[in-house]
């Protein structure tokens, strides 16, 4: 799997990042929203252009033009709720994808909050065969999310590529997505932080996205 971090380069993306992660800034859940959007729309950006291409003539009020236009069919998945944001950043871009929804959440399995599990508990998707897949998540922390809403789209269909986008990830689930990922996938990283703590959280990080995006849950 090759990772882009996008961070490795000076851009207008480290101040989305900056604010996203400033416990002052990120109390304005709107703009926290907003700048996780950008991101997405700068990932989309930087995604098309691995896309197919073929001319297409437009007819202009004054004469026509051909124009180079992407011939890929698209599939934007969703891990709910904290990837909604991301997702919909995609989806200003690409906005006659087709979508796919999975809801996976964390469960913590000890009373100390250091052991975790994944759950996915639904689905809801188009055929991927032959597509490209786009997996958007904001925060990869153990990268079990991304593993098993992978998986699941799986059932229904070989997609012609893949490419999952986050805004923050762990180093070690980078490593480890790219031990089980396929080779031809493509990790898109707005910043790659060292480590987890003992409750499986990012550091530095910026907290709990879902949260921060939406309130706190129960």
């Amino acid at each position: 799997m090759k990772v882009i971090n996008l961070s490795e380069q000076n851009s207008i993306i480290n101040m989305y990042l900056l604010e996203l992660r400033s416990v002052d800034i990120q109390r304005d859940s709107m703009r926290f929203r907003r700048n996780i959007e950008r991101i997405g729309e700068i990932m989309a950006y930087e995604i098309s252009k691995s896309f197919h291409y073929e001319p297409k003539t437009v007819i202009t009020p004054l004469a026509p033009i051909e124009v180079n236009v992407g011939i890929d069919h698209v599939v934007l998945g969703v891990i709910l709720r904290a990837g909604i944001p991301l997702h919909d950043g995609f989806f200003h871009c690409f906005d006659r994808a087709e979508n796919a929804f999975i809801s996976a959440y964390r469960r913590y399995t000890d009373d100390n909050h250091t052991n975790v599990e994944i759950v996915v508990e639904y689905m809801a998707s188009p055929s991927i065969e032959g597509k490209v897949l786009i997996l958007p998540d904001p925060m990869l922390a153990t990268g079990g999310s991304m593993e098993l809403a992978y998986k699941a789209l799986l059932k229904n269909g070989t997609p012609s590529a893949v490419h999952f986008a986050c805004v923050v990830a762990s180093q070690q689930a980078v490593d480890y997505l790219q031990k089980i990922m396929p080779e031809d996938s493509t990790l898109w990283v707005a910043a790659i932080d060292p480590y987890l703590n003992e409750h499986k959280y990012i550091v530095p990080g910026l907290g709990d996205a879902g949260d921060l995006c939406f309130g706190e849950k129960l």
